[in-house]
C-alpha cells in the first residue's frame, strides 16, 4: 500500500523551480510547500489511487500543494463529510487548489448545493470563490439537478457581482456562464441576469456581464 509520505517523497524528486515560477505568474502561490509539478503528472499519479479516502486525507494534511491536488483527484465524494469540506476550503490559499476541491470533488457530494449557497456569503476570498466554483461544477457535472436549483443561484450571482477581487469575480462569471450553457431556459435566465448585473455601478459587475453576454448571446 502506497503511503502519503511515499507519494510526497516521489513528488519532491520532481520539483521544478522553473515551473514554480511559471505557476506563480498565473497566480498559483501557497503558504505550504510548492513543487511546481505539472497537472498531467499529478493526474497520472492519481489514477493509481482512485477513491482512496484515507490516503486523500493523509495527502491533504501534508500541506504540499501538489499532494493536495492529488487528494482532490482520488478522494471518494461519497465519504466526504461537511466537516472535511469546511476544513479543506479554509485551507485553500490559491485558485488552483480551490478549483480542484470544488469542481473535481465537492460538486459530486450530496451537500454541494448547501455549501455553494453558504460559501458565497463568506468574506474569505477563496472560500467565496469556492462557492461559485461549486455552482459552475454543479452546472457541468450534475445532469440530474432541476433548473430550479440554478435559477435560485442567479440572485446570488447578482448579489456578489460587485466583489472586485480578481479570483472572486472570475468565479462569479464562470458560474453565470456555466449555468447559461446548461439548457435554453437557463440560458435565457442567465442572459437576463447578466443584463441586470451590467446596470450595477461596479467595474467588476460590468466585466462579468460583458464577458458572460459575449459567450451566451453568441451560442
Amino acid at each position: 500500500m502506497t503511503t502519503a509520505a511515499e507519494i510526497v517523497a516521489h513528488l519532491r524528486l520532481r520539483r521544478s523551480p522553473r515551473d514554480i515560477e511559471g505557476q506563480r505568474r498565473y497566480g498559483i502561490e501557497t503558504r505550504g510547500e510548492h513543487l511546481g509539478i505539472r497537472a498531467p503528472v499529478l493526474r497520472d499519479i492519481a489514477r493509481r489511487h482512485r477513491r482512496d479516502h484515507a490516503l486523500a486525507l493523509e495527502l491533504w494534511i501534508t500541506a504540499v500543494h501538489e499532494a493536495r491536488i492529488i487528494a482532490t483527484l482520488i478522494d471518494d465524494p461519497r465519504q466526504v463529510t461537511r466537516r472535511q469540506m469546511e476544513r479543506w476550503i479554509r485551507d485553500c490559499d490559491n485558485w488552483a487548489v480551490t478549483d480542484a476541491c470544488c469542481c473535481v470533488l465537492f460538486d459530486r457530494t450530496p451537500v454541494a448545493i448547501e455549501k455553494a449557497r453558504r460559501w458565497t456569503t463568506r468574506k474569505a476570498e477563496y472560500v467565496k470563490r469556492g462557492g461559485f466554483v461549486l455552482m459552475a461544477g454543479l452546472a457541468v457535472h450534475r445532469k440530474e439537478l432541476s433548473d430550479e436549483v440554478f435559477l435560485e443561484f442567479l440572485p446570488v450571482i447578482r448579489r456578489e457581482a460587485t466583489d472586485e477581487r480578481n479570483f472572486v469575480k472570475k468565479a462569479v462569471n464562470w458560474a453565470l456562464r456555466q449555468i447559461g450553457k446548461r439548457n435554453p431556459r437557463l440560458r435565457r435566465a442567465a442572459i437576463a441576469t447578466a443584463k441586470d448585473i451590467r446596470k450595477l455601478d461596479s467595474r467588476s459587475a460590468r466585466w462579468i456581464a460583458a464577458d458572460a453576454l459575449r459567450e451566451l448571446e453568441n451560442r
